[in-house]
Protein backbone atom coordinates (compact mmCIF):
# COMPACT_ATOMS: atom_id res chain seq x y z
CA UNK A 1 0.00 0.00 0.00
CA UNK A 2 1.45 3.37 -0.95
CA UNK A 3 1.78 5.95 2.04
CA UNK A 4 -0.84 8.61 1.63
CA UNK A 5 -0.30 12.15 0.41
CA UNK A 6 -0.40 13.68 4.25
CA UNK A 7 2.04 11.01 5.23
CA UNK A 8 4.66 12.09 3.08
CA UNK A 9 4.31 15.47 3.47
CA UNK A 10 4.88 15.03 6.87
CA UNK A 11 7.77 13.09 6.57
CA UNK A 12 9.29 15.57 4.53
CA UNK A 13 8.52 17.98 7.14
CA UNK A 14 10.28 16.35 9.67
CA UNK A 15 13.35 15.55 7.14
CA UNK A 16 14.09 18.79 6.35
CA UNK A 17 13.45 19.88 10.59
CA UNK A 18 16.22 17.08 10.99
CA UNK A 19 18.65 17.40 7.76
CA UNK A 20 18.72 21.37 7.19
CA UNK A 21 20.68 21.61 10.69
CA UNK A 22 23.28 18.94 9.51
CA UNK A 23 23.77 20.07 6.07
CA UNK A 24 24.54 23.91 7.90
CA UNK A 25 26.67 22.48 10.11
CA UNK A 26 28.67 20.31 7.55
CA UNK A 27 28.44 23.61 5.56
CA UNK A 28 30.19 25.51 8.45
CA UNK A 29 32.83 23.02 8.49
CA UNK A 30 33.53 22.67 4.65
CA UNK A 31 33.84 26.11 3.65
CA UNK A 32 36.61 27.32 5.82
CA UNK A 33 38.75 24.45 4.37
CA UNK A 34 37.32 24.80 0.94
CA UNK A 35 37.45 29.05 -0.32
CA UNK A 36 38.61 28.53 -3.80
CA UNK A 37 36.73 25.45 -5.16
CA UNK A 38 33.56 26.02 -7.05
CA UNK A 39 30.55 24.90 -5.33
CA UNK A 40 30.38 21.16 -7.82
CA UNK A 41 33.62 20.73 -5.95
CA UNK A 42 32.33 21.46 -2.29
CA UNK A 43 29.13 19.25 -3.08
CA UNK A 44 31.31 16.28 -4.77
CA UNK A 45 32.78 16.07 -0.68
CA UNK A 46 29.42 16.93 1.03
CA UNK A 47 26.72 14.84 -0.11
CA UNK A 48 29.06 11.64 0.58
CA UNK A 49 28.66 12.98 3.77
CA UNK A 50 25.02 13.90 3.65
CA UNK A 51 23.67 10.45 2.59
CA UNK A 52 25.46 8.63 4.99
CA UNK A 53 24.35 10.92 7.94
CA UNK A 54 20.64 10.62 6.69
CA UNK A 55 20.64 7.04 5.93
CA UNK A 56 22.68 5.74 8.92
CA UNK A 57 21.82 8.21 11.77
CA UNK A 58 18.59 10.76 10.63
CA UNK A 59 16.13 8.07 9.04
CA UNK A 60 16.62 5.32 11.37
CA UNK A 61 15.74 8.12 14.64
CA UNK A 62 12.95 9.47 12.47
CA UNK A 63 11.44 6.32 12.29
CA UNK A 64 11.71 5.30 15.57
CA UNK A 65 10.64 8.08 17.30
CA UNK A 66 8.18 9.95 14.63
CA UNK A 67 6.29 7.10 13.13
CA UNK A 68 3.19 7.68 14.95
CA UNK A 69 3.12 11.26 13.72
CA UNK A 70 4.34 10.30 9.96
CA UNK A 71 1.80 7.62 9.54
CA UNK A 72 -1.14 9.70 10.85
CA UNK A 73 -1.78 7.46 14.03
CA UNK A 74 -2.76 8.70 17.72
CA UNK A 75 0.57 7.57 19.74
CA UNK A 76 -0.22 4.77 22.48
CA UNK A 77 0.06 6.16 25.81
CA UNK A 78 1.48 3.91 28.27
Amino acid sequence: MQPSLASRLRMALVMTVFVYPVVTLYLYILMPLTPSWDIWQRSLVLVPFMATTIVMLIVPFIGKRFDAFISGKKPVAV
